[in-house]
C-alpha cells in the first residue's frame, strides 16, 4: 500500500514541476525522506529523475516555441562545471537549505503580491551577472541534488529577463544539463542505484509528459504563474523540513 502511495505522490510531483519547466528535485528529495529511503540513494535518485523529467519538459516547451538559446547559454557556461564540483563536495547542506528556502519564499511573495513583478516583455540580460549566478546555482544543484531551476526560474522572471513560459523552457534545459553533470560526478565516484529506480523513472516520465504538455500548450501564462508559485512554496517548505 505504501509503495503505491509513493508512486502516486511521485507522479504528482513530476506533473506539477514539469508543468513549469522543472525536474522536481526538491520534491523527490522530500518524498524519499518521507518514505524512509536510505540517504545513500537520495541524491542519485533525485538527479536521475531530474534528468528524465527535465528533458521531457524541455522538449515540450521547445516544441511550443518558448525556448531562447541566448537566454540560457551564459548560465550554462559556468553552471555545468560547478554542478560537477558541487556533487563531489561533502558538506552539511542544512544552512544552505534554510537560506534557499527563505529566498524561495521571498520570490513567491514578490510574484504574487507585487504589481508588475512578472512581465511579458523581456529586458536585456547582463552576461557577467549570468555567469556569476550560473556558477552559484550549478554548485548548489550538484551539492544538494537538485537541478537548480527552482532558483533560476524566479531569478529570470523577477529580473524581467524572461516571461513565465520562456523561463520554464530555459530552466528545463538548465536542470537537465546540471543534473546530468552532477550524476556523472557520482558515477565516477562509484555508487549504486536504488533497486526500484526503473519503476520510479517510468512513473516520473509519465508525470513529466502529462505535466509539461499541460504547462506548455494548455495552461495560460497568467494561471501558470500561480502553478509556479505553488511549486516554489512546496519546495521551500521541503527545504525547511527535510
Amino acid at each position: 500500500m505504501m509503495e503505491y502511495l509513493f508512486l502516486v505522490a511521485l507522479f504528482v510531483i513530476a506533473f506539477l514541476y514539469s508543468s513549469v519547466g522543472h525536474g522536481g528535485g526538491t520534491g523527490y528529495l522530500a518524498l524519499l525522506a518521507l518514505f524512509g529511503v536510505a540517504p545513500i540513494f537520495m541524491k542519485s535518485t533525485a538527479l536521475t529523475l531530474n534528468v528524465f523529467v527535465a528533458a521531457i519538459a524541455f522538449f515540450s516547451y521547445y516544441k511550443a516555441g518558448y525556448f531562447k538559446w541566448k537566454l540560457i547559454f551564459p548560465f550554462l557556461i559556468s553552471s555545468i562545471p560547478f554542478a560537477y564540483l558541487g556533487a563531489l563536495t561533502q558538506v552539511n547542506p542544512s544552512t544552505y537549505k534554510i537560506i534557499l528556502g527563505v529566498f524561495l519564499l521571498i520570490a513567491v511573495a514578490r510574484m504574487l503580491l507585487v504589481p508588475k513583478a512578472i512581465s511579458e516583455n523581456s529586458e536585456k540580460m547582463p552576461f557577467l551577472w549570468a555567469l556569476i549566478i550560473g556558477s552559484v546555482l550549478g554548485f548548489f544543484s550538484g551539492m544538494i541534488g537538485i537541478g537548480g531551476g527552482i532558483i533560476l526560474s524566479p531569478v529570470l522572471i523577477l529580473m524581467h529577463w524572461a516571461n513565465v513560459k520562456e523561463s520554464a523552457a530555459a530552466s528545463a534545459l538548465f536542470i537537465f544539463l546540471n543534473s546530468l553533470s552532477g550524476l556523472f560526478a557520482l558515477v565516477k565516484g562509484g555508487f549504486t542505484f536504488e533497486p526500484r529506480i526503473v519503476v520510479w523513472i517510468i512513473v516520473g516520465v509519465v508525470g513529466g509528459i502529462t505535466g509539461s504538455y499541460m504547462g506548455s500548450f494548455k495552461i495560460k501564462s497568467e494561471k501558470l504563474k500561480y502553478v509556479l508559485a505553488s511549486v516554489l512554496l512546496l519546495a521551500s517548505i521541503k527545504l525547511f523540513i527535510y
